[in-house]
């Protein structure tokens, strides 16, 4: 099997099969086939596509590239969730003892933030002593104890996808369905998870920008998932604006505790509810969706699901007193108001020059080795249908630097749009797939 014969057939739209796939995604990890044929492979890919099978072989062989997680000796259905990426996405931190507090068991590797987008690890390093990094045993232990851990990713989790979006990101081939697909999907299906929600976000500030591609994707990574015999379903949910008021480490572990308490943002809390529906429903075949629904409220209203993040932030060394008492996170003690500059009704916001504003004050990542700043951030105080007057608050920044704050305080103003007309608020959940 040669290497030009594979991207000859994908250049005149031929499909690939199984062993010319594994061919190429085995080579390529080994470092015997050079990036200059992978190049051509994925661009050939990005112009002819790949149907459903090819994408499936893609996901499979990217899976079994290198290590995978063993979670057989957990108890259960594992059940695991997932965000394509937004602003001010801190669900996985509400979620995780929402689902644990009724007996699911949320076995989780997470990432760390790059770029406008929040990573949940980092999020977790804002809690004192918080220990982001256990061994397989002491992972699969704390599940089977407490029905939650969250770590970080290992470095030899589907290594292909590590190669290839690498190759993607610099050959201008990262817009195409069944690649992103593949590549979410491969690093899921290593994880172990018996069960995943996928959380596929569209808008202003996320991958898809366009609805109906978000869709698509859902689509194609819901497919995935039940032809390698997982149990997967797909929300699409919006970012044209950030989730919640929160952007920044602390200060949406603040607001995430905050929702766990039953005080957090409408959308925020909307959304966990939604997504614990059916990570619930995954995990546990005694009950229908109404009574999840109710049992997710009840976990929040009666402090159990607070409890279990506390219990969950102790077995991973971190203070649990931070749970009850968010005065123990650090967060900068200098805040700077940014002002409506007129009348009217919040049209719009850009989500993601929100979250560059935050990454700009020290909360993100431009490169992979950045060190950030985990106590600044970005408060917003009114969202999309708000009504304002000039000089109103629409949004605080937390940040000690005044260079910073200056650039970080224009890139807010020009994210914001006003109208003079009434605004509908925003519509969260945009549908279901599988």
């Amino acid at each position: 099997m040669r290497m030009v014969d594979i991207i000859e057939k994908k250049r005149d739209g031929g499909k690939l099969t199984k062993e010319e796939i594994e061919f190429f995604v085995n080579g390529y990890v080994r470092g015997d086939i050079p990036d200059y044929q992978a190049s051509a492979l994925l661009m050939a890919i990005y112009f002819r596509h790949m149907d459903y099978d090819e994408t499936l072989n893609l996901t499979l062989a990217m899976e079994n590239s290198g290590d995978k997680l063993d979670l057989s000796d957990i108890n259960g259905i594992k059940v695991d969730k997932h965000s394509t990426g937004g602003v001010g996405d801190k669900t996985s931190l509400v979620l995780a003892p929402m689902v644990a507090a009724l007996g699911g068991k949320v076995a989780k590797m997470s990432g760390r933030g790059l770029g406008h987008t929040g990573g949940t690890i980092d999020k977790l390093e804002s809690i004192p002593g918080f220990n982001t990094s256990l061994s397989e045993e002491a992972f699969v232990k704390q599940v089977n104890d407490i029905g939650i851990a969250i770590t970080g990713q290992t470095g030899n989790l589907a290594p292909a996808d590590k190669k290839i979006y690498a190759l993607r990101d610099v050959t201008a081939t990262v817009e195409n369905i069944s690649l992103i697909a593949s590549s979410i999907m491969s690093k899921k299906l290593a994880s172990g998870a018996d069960a995943i929600v996928l959380d596929v976000k569209t808008g202003s500030g996320a991958f898809m920008k366009n609805e109906t591609d978000a869709v698509s994707l859902a689509k194609e990574m819901v497919r995935i998932g039940k032809g390698a015999g997982r149990n997967v379903t797909a929300l699409i949910t919006d970012m044209d604006q950030p989730l919640g008021y929160a952007v920044g480490n602390a200060l949406e572990v603040i607001e995430a505790i905050n929702t766990l308490k039953g005080e957090g943002p409408e959308d925020l809390t909307k959304l966990v509810l939604n997504l614990g529906t059916y990570m619930v429903l995954a995990a546990r075949d005694d009950l229908d969706k109404e009574t999840v629904r109710k049992e997710l409220e009840r976990v929040i209203s009666d402090g159990s699901a607070l409890d279990k993040m506390a219990e969950f932030v102790k077995a991973q060394g971190g203070d649990p007193d931070a749970v009850y008492n968010t005065d123990k996170l650090k967060i900068s003690d200098t805040i700077t108001e940014v002002c409506a500059d007129s009348d009217g009704y919040i049209q719009s916001i850009q989500s993601e020059l929100i979250g560059k504003s935050s990454m700009i004050l020290g909360g993100g990542r431009a490169a992979k080795d950045d060190v950030i700043d985990l106590s600044v951030g970005v408060v917003l105080s009114k969202k999309i249908g708000d009504k304002v007057s000039k000089g109103d608050v629409i949004a605080r920044i937390y940040c000690d630097n005044a260079e910073k704050t200056k650039e970080a305080e224009t890139m807010i103003k020009d994210a914001y749009t006003f109208s003079r007309e009434f605004v509908e608020k925003n519509v969260l959940i945009k549908g279901i797939v599988g």
